[in-house]
């Protein structure tokens, strides 16, 4: 096997690998997220006076969610790109 042909297909698998990350990290933000929602519904059911903190706070750690996952889908979409 030549040095060209192995070249192309590290670079095949890299791409693959990336689309299959960026998917990873969209799926994961879903969940977590979707884990966070959960959490407050249940928390403000159990103390509805906390609610207005409950909201911030959830808002908050779901921000910080989003931002990490969209580094990841950025990173993943680059390495198909590149």
């Amino acid at each position: 096997m030549s040095v060209l042909m192995q070249v192309a297909e590290a670079a095949g698998l890299a791409k693959g690998l990336g689309a299959i990350g960026a998917g990873v990290a969209a799926l994961a933000a879903g969940i977590g997220i979707g884990q966070i929602g959960k959490g407050a519904v249940e928390s403000i059911a159990r103390q509805p006076e906390a609610a207005g903190d409950i909201r911030s706070s959830m808002i908050l750690t779901a921000a910080f969610i989003e931002g990490v996952a969209l580094f990841g889908v950025i990173a993943g979409l680059l390495a198909v790109v590149m």
